[in-house]
């Protein structure tokens, strides 16, 4: 009898980004350049080119990091997947962080590449039109409790639900967009100017990426006051974000409905493996609750740990992060050092991590 791997895949999502991430792979491997192509293809445009080229501002924006760091991510992973075939193992779940979750649903198999690809740029031009710049922000807590930050945000938004700003922006603009999400049918806001009041107090955890990792999300004065009380309170460290947009916040409605929209047009069929929702941490394995679980992922919070917990009760021995940078992998060690975690991002390091995959025999 021996051990075999099991195996859990996980994809980085935005800001993983960098100008010539992907071009050891493009120029080592047929099966990886023909990703590249067919992103283009696809896309009606050279992604490749502002990948391997930039300039960095214009690989930066939304509309062009989805789609990159998608392509990146499946580059790697068709130079990874032969070499796992080859030594005959297979992989047992997948996740992906934000816009990783769908190069995971990719790599099961629910949809295709094209889709995604065309998908997710679409879906960063919907986040980067729902909210106007300056009016939304996200910031990075280290160091502090969940709970804690869970509290200070509910405390703030009540706060400045009660005492509106002086400028609450445009709410003919608002409303049309976000009150009906906004207002509890039993609360409804009375006036344009309640309803302005309550978009302006959005502030509530975003991303959940490890116990001493918490990016909060919303507009930008509510989140640069939970902020500043965050770090009153104990934080190491609270920083704000260069980020275009409050993503994975209620303000992404917008964005959501329109992306609700844009998956109606595309196929999906069951994944060939369990692939972990950021929305719920619920590991899916048919159709119909992937297409609810990224419409809905828009607009909640990222339970990355959850997710990884999951995977690790779940049976997941061995985790590995396929494509640019080594977020996830840092991540991993935050949440549970014991995990085996390796990432795939270049010819030396898919090297590298295929040497600590062996099927041992039982002792």
């Amino acid at each position: 009898m021996s051990t075999t791997p099991k195996i859990a895949l996980l994809f980085p999502g935005q800001g993983s980004q960098t100008v010539g991430m992907g071009r050891a792979f493009y120029d080592a491997s047929p099966a990886a350049r023909a990703v590249f192509e067919e992103a283009d293809d696809a896309l009606g445009f050279p992604l490749s080119q502002i990948i391997f080229e930039g300039p960095e501002e214009t690989l930066k924006l939304t509309e062009h990091t989805q789609p990159a760091i998608l392509t990146v991510s499946i580059a790697a992973l068709r130079m990874l997947a032969p070499e796992l075939e080859s030594r005959g193992l297979t992989v047992t779940f997948a996740a992906g962080h934000s816009l990783g979750e769908y190069s995971a649903h990719v790599a099961a198999g629910t949809f295709t590449f094209a889709d995604a690809v065309r998908t997710v740029r679409s879906r960063g031009q919907f986040m980067q039109n729902a909210v106007a710049p300056g009016e939304g922000a996200m910031a990075a807590i280290l160091g502090l409790d969940a709970d804690r930050i869970n509290d200070i945000c509910a405390a703030v938004s009540d706060e400045l639900t009660r005492t509106p700003p002086t400028d609450p922006g445009d709410p003919a603009q608002q409303i049309d967009t976000v009150m009906k999400e906004l207002t509890d049918p039993a609360n409804p806001a009375l006036t344009q100017a309640e309803a302005a009041a309550r978009v302006s107090a959005i502030v509530a955890p975003a991303n959940i990426n490890s116990p001493n990792q918490i990016v909060i999300s919303g507009s930008t004065a509510a989140v640069e006051l939970a902020a500043s009380r965050c770090k009153e309170a104990g934080a190491k460290r609270a920083v704000m974000l260069p980020v275009s947009g409050p993503f994975h916040s209620a303000l992404m409605q917008p964005a959501q409905d329109s992306l609700a929209n844009a998956l109606e047009s595309i196929s999906f069929h069951d994944p060939a493996f369990p692939v972990a929702a950021n929305a719920d941490a619920r590991l899916l394995t048919r159709a119909p609750e992937v297409r609810d679980a990224l419409i809905r992922q828009v607009t909640a919070p990222v339970r990355w740990v959850e997710c990884i917990q999951l995977l690790a009760q779940s049976g997941a021995t061995h985790f590995i992060e396929v494509g640019p940078g080594k977020v996830l992998t840092g991540l991993n060690r935050q949440i549970d050092k014991s995990l085996s975690t390796t990432n795939v991002e270049d010819p030396a390091s898919l090297d590298s991590t295929l040497t600590t995959l062996t099927i041992t025999p039982d002792a």
